[in-house]
Protein backbone atom coordinates (compact mmCIF):
# COMPACT_ATOMS: atom_id res chain seq x y z
CA UNK A 1 0.00 0.00 0.00
CA UNK A 2 2.68 2.75 1.01
CA UNK A 3 4.53 1.67 -2.36
CA UNK A 4 1.28 2.33 -4.14
CA UNK A 5 1.22 5.43 -2.38
CA UNK A 6 4.84 6.42 -3.63
CA UNK A 7 4.52 5.19 -6.99
CA UNK A 8 1.49 7.75 -7.38
CA UNK A 9 3.02 10.43 -5.07
CA UNK A 10 5.63 10.52 -7.85
CA UNK A 11 3.42 10.52 -11.08
CA UNK A 12 2.38 13.49 -9.58
CA UNK A 13 5.05 15.30 -9.46
CA UNK A 14 6.70 14.33 -12.65
CA UNK A 15 3.29 15.18 -14.30
CA UNK A 16 3.52 19.06 -12.89
CA UNK A 17 6.85 19.24 -13.35
CA UNK A 18 6.51 18.42 -17.19
CA UNK A 19 3.80 20.81 -17.18
CA UNK A 20 5.78 23.72 -15.79
CA UNK A 21 8.73 22.83 -18.30
CA UNK A 22 6.10 23.05 -21.08
CA UNK A 23 4.16 26.14 -19.65
CA UNK A 24 8.05 28.52 -19.53
CA UNK A 25 8.64 26.99 -22.67
CA UNK A 26 6.33 28.45 -24.30
CA UNK A 27 6.45 31.78 -22.77
CA UNK A 28 9.92 32.13 -24.03
CA UNK A 29 9.60 31.19 -27.34
CA UNK A 30 6.60 33.76 -27.63
CA UNK A 31 8.87 35.96 -26.44
CA UNK A 32 11.68 35.17 -28.61
CA UNK A 33 8.41 35.43 -31.75
CA UNK A 34 7.93 38.73 -30.41
CA UNK A 35 11.67 39.87 -30.40
CA UNK A 36 11.86 38.80 -33.90
CA UNK A 37 8.96 40.35 -35.32
CA UNK A 38 9.94 43.37 -33.62
CA UNK A 39 12.79 43.60 -35.47
CA UNK A 40 11.90 42.80 -38.44
CA UNK A 41 9.18 45.18 -38.44
CA UNK A 42 11.27 47.77 -36.64
CA UNK A 43 10.09 51.64 -37.16
CA UNK A 44 14.07 52.61 -37.39
CA UNK A 45 15.27 53.00 -41.23
CA UNK A 46 18.23 51.82 -42.54
CA UNK A 47 21.33 54.02 -43.23
CA UNK A 48 20.05 55.66 -47.17
CA UNK A 49 22.79 57.10 -49.60
CA UNK A 50 21.69 60.29 -50.76
CA UNK A 51 20.96 58.50 -54.12
CA UNK A 52 18.53 56.28 -52.57
CA UNK A 53 16.95 58.73 -50.13
CA UNK A 54 15.83 60.61 -54.02
CA UNK A 55 14.84 57.46 -55.10
CA UNK A 56 12.58 56.03 -52.35
CA UNK A 57 8.88 55.95 -53.67
CA UNK A 58 6.47 58.44 -52.73
CA UNK A 59 4.35 56.17 -51.22
CA UNK A 60 6.99 54.12 -48.80
CA UNK A 61 8.06 57.90 -47.88
CA UNK A 62 4.61 58.71 -46.59
CA UNK A 63 4.06 55.81 -44.77
CA UNK A 64 7.31 56.44 -42.78
CA UNK A 65 6.54 59.81 -42.34
CA UNK A 66 2.86 59.43 -40.72
CA UNK A 67 4.00 56.06 -38.09
CA UNK A 68 1.66 58.04 -35.72
CA UNK A 69 -1.20 55.73 -36.93
CA UNK A 70 -3.72 58.37 -36.73
CA UNK A 71 -4.34 58.62 -40.52
CA UNK A 72 -4.37 62.35 -40.24
CA UNK A 73 -2.58 64.64 -42.64
CA UNK A 74 0.51 66.14 -41.53
CA UNK A 75 -0.84 69.53 -42.38
CA UNK A 76 -3.62 69.64 -40.63
CA UNK A 77 -3.72 72.60 -38.30
CA UNK A 78 -2.76 76.11 -39.18
CA UNK A 79 -0.45 77.20 -36.48
CA UNK A 80 0.89 74.11 -34.68
CA UNK A 81 3.08 72.74 -37.41
CA UNK A 82 6.53 72.43 -36.46
CA UNK A 83 9.90 71.38 -38.95
CA UNK A 84 9.07 67.52 -38.26
CA UNK A 85 5.54 68.24 -39.74
CA UNK A 86 6.88 69.50 -43.26
CA UNK A 87 10.40 67.93 -43.53
CA UNK A 88 11.14 64.24 -44.78
CA UNK A 89 14.45 63.03 -44.54
CA UNK A 90 15.97 65.48 -42.93
CA UNK A 91 16.63 68.06 -45.44
CA UNK A 92 13.48 67.40 -48.12
CA UNK A 93 10.14 69.22 -48.25
CA UNK A 94 7.20 66.47 -47.61
CA UNK A 95 5.40 64.73 -50.55
CA UNK A 96 1.92 65.63 -48.37
CA UNK A 97 3.59 69.91 -48.35
CA UNK A 98 4.56 69.51 -51.67
CA UNK A 99 1.29 68.36 -53.06
CA UNK A 100 -0.33 71.70 -51.98
CA UNK A 101 1.87 73.58 -54.08
CA UNK A 102 0.24 75.64 -56.79
CA UNK A 103 0.62 73.61 -60.49
CA UNK A 104 2.78 76.41 -62.16
CA UNK A 105 3.40 76.40 -65.95
CA UNK A 106 2.91 72.35 -66.75
CA UNK A 107 4.55 71.21 -69.71
CA UNK A 108 1.63 70.61 -71.89
CA UNK A 109 0.39 73.87 -71.04
CA UNK A 110 3.71 75.44 -72.07
CA UNK A 111 3.65 73.50 -75.11
CA UNK A 112 0.07 74.58 -76.77
CA UNK A 113 1.20 78.45 -75.76
CA UNK A 114 4.43 77.83 -77.69
CA UNK A 115 2.72 76.71 -80.91
CA UNK A 116 0.13 79.15 -80.79
CA UNK A 117 2.90 81.84 -79.79
CA UNK A 118 4.51 80.74 -82.88
CA UNK A 119 1.99 81.01 -85.30
CA UNK A 120 -0.15 83.76 -84.39
CA UNK A 121 -0.60 86.99 -85.77
CA UNK A 122 0.73 90.13 -83.74
CA UNK A 123 -1.97 92.74 -84.15
CA UNK A 124 -0.42 95.63 -81.40
CA UNK A 125 2.27 96.68 -79.56
CA UNK A 126 2.11 99.17 -76.42
CA UNK A 127 4.58 100.20 -74.86
CA UNK A 128 5.02 97.89 -70.88
CA UNK A 129 6.98 94.94 -69.55
CA UNK A 130 9.90 96.36 -67.96
CA UNK A 131 12.40 98.25 -69.86
CA UNK A 132 12.02 100.60 -72.14
CA UNK A 133 12.70 98.30 -75.17
CA UNK A 134 9.92 95.76 -74.55
CA UNK A 135 6.69 95.45 -75.63
CA UNK A 136 3.42 94.32 -74.25
CA UNK A 137 2.09 92.41 -78.19
CA UNK A 138 -1.52 91.59 -78.42
CA UNK A 139 -2.37 88.19 -80.24
CA UNK A 140 -5.38 87.90 -83.01
CA UNK A 141 -7.08 86.17 -80.88
CA UNK A 142 -6.18 89.14 -78.22
CA UNK A 143 -3.85 87.02 -75.54
CA UNK A 144 -1.14 88.94 -75.08
CA UNK A 145 2.82 88.14 -74.70
CA UNK A 146 5.41 89.88 -73.29
CA UNK A 147 8.53 90.71 -76.38
CA UNK A 148 11.68 91.28 -75.20
CA UNK A 149 13.87 93.12 -77.27
CA UNK A 150 17.64 92.77 -75.61
CA UNK A 151 20.17 95.97 -75.75
CA UNK A 152 22.08 93.13 -77.21
CA UNK A 153 21.87 89.66 -78.08
CA UNK A 154 23.17 87.90 -74.93
CA UNK A 155 20.17 88.96 -72.73
CA UNK A 156 17.70 87.42 -75.25
CA UNK A 157 20.35 84.63 -75.10
CA UNK A 158 20.38 84.25 -71.12
CA UNK A 159 16.65 84.55 -71.39
CA UNK A 160 15.55 81.51 -73.53
CA UNK A 161 18.69 79.29 -71.90
CA UNK A 162 17.12 80.17 -68.44
CA UNK A 163 13.52 79.18 -69.32
CA UNK A 164 15.05 75.22 -70.77
CA UNK A 165 17.32 74.98 -67.55
CA UNK A 166 14.31 75.55 -65.48
CA UNK A 167 12.55 73.08 -68.02
CA UNK A 168 15.35 70.77 -67.35
CA UNK A 169 14.92 71.19 -63.73
CA UNK A 170 10.84 70.87 -63.55
CA UNK A 171 10.56 73.94 -62.08
CA UNK A 172 7.24 75.68 -63.26
CA UNK A 173 7.83 78.63 -62.21
CA UNK A 174 8.87 80.41 -65.34
CA UNK A 175 5.97 81.35 -68.14
CA UNK A 176 6.37 79.94 -71.58
CA UNK A 177 8.85 81.57 -73.98
CA UNK A 178 9.54 81.16 -77.61
CA UNK A 179 11.88 83.21 -79.87
CA UNK A 180 10.84 85.11 -83.16
CA UNK A 181 12.39 87.49 -85.78
CA UNK A 182 11.46 90.76 -86.33
CA UNK A 183 10.69 90.72 -90.14
CA UNK A 184 8.26 92.58 -92.03
CA UNK A 185 8.09 89.60 -95.02
CA UNK A 186 6.99 87.56 -91.64
CA UNK A 187 3.04 86.97 -91.55
CA UNK A 188 3.19 87.08 -87.59
CA UNK A 189 4.85 91.10 -87.59
CA UNK A 190 3.15 92.35 -90.69
CA UNK A 191 -0.02 93.85 -89.20
CA UNK A 192 2.79 96.09 -86.53
CA UNK A 193 5.46 97.40 -89.24
CA UNK A 194 5.14 100.96 -87.94
CA UNK A 195 4.89 100.20 -84.49
CA UNK A 196 8.12 98.22 -84.55
CA UNK A 197 9.88 101.15 -86.58
CA UNK A 198 8.70 103.32 -83.44
CA UNK A 199 10.27 100.92 -81.26
CA UNK A 200 13.31 101.42 -82.91
CA UNK A 201 14.05 97.68 -82.77
CA UNK A 202 16.72 96.43 -85.55
CA UNK A 203 14.74 94.74 -88.26
CA UNK A 204 15.66 90.70 -88.43
CA UNK A 205 16.39 90.74 -84.69
CA UNK A 206 15.76 88.06 -82.88
CA UNK A 207 13.40 88.64 -79.60
CA UNK A 208 11.67 86.48 -76.92
CA UNK A 209 7.74 86.18 -76.06
CA UNK A 210 6.83 85.17 -73.08
CA UNK A 211 3.16 84.45 -71.91
CA UNK A 212 1.77 87.41 -69.81
CA UNK A 213 0.26 86.53 -66.72
CA UNK A 214 -2.46 89.40 -65.31
CA UNK A 215 -2.92 89.91 -61.90
CA UNK A 216 0.20 88.99 -60.85
CA UNK A 217 0.84 90.83 -56.73
CA UNK A 218 4.30 91.68 -55.25
CA UNK A 219 6.36 89.59 -53.46
CA UNK A 220 8.30 90.24 -50.36
CA UNK A 221 11.06 87.67 -49.19
CA UNK A 222 10.23 85.40 -46.74
CA UNK A 223 11.91 86.76 -43.16
CA UNK A 224 14.08 83.83 -43.51
CA UNK A 225 16.03 85.06 -45.57
CA UNK A 226 15.83 88.43 -45.35
CA UNK A 227 19.04 89.53 -43.97
CA UNK A 228 22.54 88.44 -44.64
CA UNK A 229 23.94 85.37 -42.51
CA UNK A 230 20.36 84.11 -41.76
CA UNK A 231 19.27 80.62 -42.30
CA UNK A 232 16.00 78.35 -43.73
CA UNK A 233 17.17 74.88 -42.10
CA UNK A 234 15.25 72.39 -40.97
CA UNK A 235 15.56 73.07 -37.15
CA UNK A 236 14.77 76.75 -37.89
CA UNK A 237 12.29 78.38 -35.57
CA UNK A 238 11.15 80.43 -38.59
CA UNK A 239 9.13 76.79 -39.69
CA UNK A 240 7.08 76.62 -36.71
CA UNK A 241 3.53 78.46 -36.38
CA UNK A 242 3.41 79.08 -40.24
CA UNK A 243 -0.29 79.05 -41.67
CA UNK A 244 0.09 76.76 -45.02
CA UNK A 245 0.08 79.29 -47.41
CA UNK A 246 3.47 80.92 -45.74
CA UNK A 247 5.21 77.68 -46.58
CA UNK A 248 3.94 76.61 -49.73
CA UNK A 249 5.86 80.37 -50.68
CA UNK A 250 8.58 79.35 -48.67
CA UNK A 251 9.18 76.13 -50.71
CA UNK A 252 9.11 77.83 -53.95
CA UNK A 253 11.63 79.86 -52.56
CA UNK A 254 14.09 77.72 -52.08
CA UNK A 255 13.55 76.60 -55.15
CA UNK A 256 14.16 80.15 -56.53
CA UNK A 257 17.34 80.34 -54.72
CA UNK A 258 19.09 77.17 -56.21
CA UNK A 259 17.69 78.14 -59.96
CA UNK A 260 19.59 82.01 -59.40
CA UNK A 261 22.67 79.88 -57.92
CA UNK A 262 23.13 77.51 -61.09
CA UNK A 263 21.94 80.91 -63.50
CA UNK A 264 24.15 83.24 -61.75
CA UNK A 265 21.12 85.78 -62.03
CA UNK A 266 21.50 88.70 -59.78
CA UNK A 267 19.10 90.77 -61.02
CA UNK A 268 16.48 89.17 -58.13
CA UNK A 269 17.52 88.66 -54.79
CA UNK A 270 21.03 89.23 -54.92
CA UNK A 271 20.67 92.54 -56.29
CA UNK A 272 18.93 93.12 -53.26
CA UNK A 273 21.29 91.66 -50.64
CA UNK A 274 23.55 94.16 -52.34
CA UNK A 275 21.80 97.19 -51.49
CA UNK A 276 21.63 95.89 -48.15
CA UNK A 277 25.17 97.73 -47.18
CA UNK A 278 22.99 101.10 -47.82
CA UNK A 279 19.15 100.23 -47.80
CA UNK A 280 18.66 98.40 -44.60
CA UNK A 281 15.33 98.19 -45.72
CA UNK A 282 15.38 96.42 -49.16
CA UNK A 283 14.22 92.96 -48.21
CA UNK A 284 11.20 94.58 -46.75
CA UNK A 285 10.13 95.58 -49.96
CA UNK A 286 8.94 93.81 -53.68
CA UNK A 287 11.44 91.47 -54.92
CA UNK A 288 12.81 92.73 -58.71
CA UNK A 289 11.61 90.40 -61.51
CA UNK A 290 9.10 88.19 -59.04
CA UNK A 291 5.26 87.85 -58.50
CA UNK A 292 2.58 85.97 -57.08
CA UNK A 293 -0.20 84.51 -59.29
CA UNK A 294 -3.38 84.72 -57.93
CA UNK A 295 -3.25 81.01 -56.52
CA UNK A 296 -0.19 81.55 -54.83
CA UNK A 297 2.25 80.37 -57.14
CA UNK A 298 5.46 82.37 -57.53
CA UNK A 299 6.61 83.89 -61.07
CA UNK A 300 10.03 84.25 -62.26
CA UNK A 301 10.03 86.76 -65.06
CA UNK A 302 13.07 88.41 -66.66
CA UNK A 303 15.45 85.94 -66.30
CA UNK A 304 17.98 87.69 -69.04
CA UNK A 305 20.57 88.04 -66.75
CA UNK A 306 20.86 84.42 -66.09
CA UNK A 307 24.04 82.51 -67.67
CA UNK A 308 25.56 84.18 -69.94
CA UNK A 309 25.53 87.71 -69.16
CA UNK A 310 25.47 86.45 -64.69
CA UNK A 311 28.81 84.33 -66.08
CA UNK A 312 30.43 87.20 -67.49
CA UNK A 313 30.12 89.41 -64.20
CA UNK A 314 30.62 86.27 -61.27
CA UNK A 315 33.30 87.65 -59.84
CA UNK A 316 31.16 90.77 -59.06
CA UNK A 317 28.25 88.96 -57.34
CA UNK A 318 30.14 85.63 -56.28
CA UNK A 319 29.68 86.42 -52.50
CA UNK A 320 25.84 87.17 -52.58
CA UNK A 321 25.17 84.08 -54.76
CA UNK A 322 27.16 81.95 -52.03
CA UNK A 323 25.85 83.60 -49.54
CA UNK A 324 22.09 83.20 -50.27
CA UNK A 325 23.07 79.02 -50.99
CA UNK A 326 24.44 78.89 -47.26
CA UNK A 327 21.30 80.19 -46.08
CA UNK A 328 19.01 77.27 -47.08
CA UNK A 329 18.99 73.49 -46.07
CA UNK A 330 15.69 72.81 -47.42
CA UNK A 331 15.07 71.18 -50.93
CA UNK A 332 12.55 70.04 -53.18
CA UNK A 333 13.94 66.56 -53.71
CA UNK A 334 12.65 66.38 -57.42
CA UNK A 335 15.41 69.65 -57.95
CA UNK A 336 17.75 67.83 -55.91
CA UNK A 337 17.03 64.82 -58.00
CA UNK A 338 17.57 66.41 -61.16
CA UNK A 339 20.88 67.98 -59.80
CA UNK A 340 22.06 64.62 -58.33
CA UNK A 341 21.73 63.41 -62.49
CA UNK A 342 23.56 65.77 -64.17
CA UNK A 343 26.56 65.93 -61.29
CA UNK A 344 26.33 62.13 -61.97
CA UNK A 345 26.65 62.13 -65.73
CA UNK A 346 28.90 65.34 -65.84
CA UNK A 347 26.15 66.50 -68.58
CA UNK A 348 24.37 69.79 -67.89
CA UNK A 349 25.54 71.58 -70.64
CA UNK A 350 24.82 68.78 -72.57
CA UNK A 351 21.16 68.39 -71.43
CA UNK A 352 20.49 71.78 -71.80
CA UNK A 353 21.82 72.28 -75.59
CA UNK A 354 18.98 69.17 -76.39
CA UNK A 355 16.47 70.43 -75.06
CA UNK A 356 17.29 74.29 -76.27
CA UNK A 357 17.60 72.80 -79.79
CA UNK A 358 14.66 70.16 -80.05
CA UNK A 359 12.13 73.01 -78.35
CA UNK A 360 13.77 76.62 -80.07
CA UNK A 361 13.84 76.71 -84.02
CA UNK A 362 15.95 79.53 -83.31
CA UNK A 363 18.18 78.30 -81.62
CA UNK A 364 20.83 78.42 -83.91
CA UNK A 365 20.54 82.05 -84.29
CA UNK A 366 21.12 83.14 -81.62
CA UNK A 367 23.74 80.70 -80.59
CA UNK A 368 24.74 78.33 -77.26
CA UNK A 369 26.62 78.54 -74.04
CA UNK A 370 31.21 78.85 -74.71
CA UNK A 371 33.23 75.92 -73.12
CA UNK A 372 33.85 78.31 -70.47
CA UNK A 373 30.49 79.09 -69.71
CA UNK A 374 30.00 75.73 -70.17
CA UNK A 375 32.24 74.66 -67.69
CA UNK A 376 30.54 76.89 -65.28
CA UNK A 377 27.54 75.78 -65.59
CA UNK A 378 28.74 72.19 -64.70
CA UNK A 379 30.68 73.54 -61.46
CA UNK A 380 27.77 75.18 -60.31
CA UNK A 381 25.49 71.60 -60.52
CA UNK A 382 28.46 69.83 -58.85
CA UNK A 383 28.82 72.79 -56.15
CA UNK A 384 24.89 72.43 -55.41
CA UNK A 385 25.32 68.51 -55.25
CA UNK A 386 27.44 68.93 -52.14
CA UNK A 387 25.88 71.76 -50.81
CA UNK A 388 22.90 69.25 -50.34
CA UNK A 389 25.02 66.49 -49.80
CA UNK A 390 26.43 68.82 -46.94
CA UNK A 391 23.00 69.42 -45.81
CA UNK A 392 21.87 65.81 -45.58
CA UNK A 393 24.75 64.47 -43.65
CA UNK A 394 24.16 67.28 -41.04
CA UNK A 395 20.66 66.71 -40.58
CA UNK A 396 19.22 63.86 -42.12
CA UNK A 397 19.85 61.99 -38.32
CA UNK A 398 18.30 64.52 -36.48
Amino acid sequence: MRILLANSVAAVLVCTGVTLLCFFAGLLAHGQDRTKRALITSDEPPSKTFRTLLAVPAALRLHSSNRSGTGRSRLDGAHTRGPDLVVEDGVFWSDRLESQLPGGFSDTHARVWRDKARSSRIISLEEGCGRATNRLATFSDNSKACVRFGINADQVQGEALSYYLASLLEIPNLPPLVLSQVSFSNEQWSEVQAQVRDSQWSENAVVSLTEFVSNLSGVVTPVPLRHEGRRLHPLSEDLRNRSQSELLEIVQWTDLILYDYLTANFDRLVSNLFSLQWDPRVMERDTRNLHRSADGGLVFIDNEAGLVHGYRVLGMWERYHDALLRSVCLFRRRTARRIWEMHRRQDAAERLLERYVDNEPLAARLGFLSEEQARVLQARVDHLYKHIAGCRKKYSRL
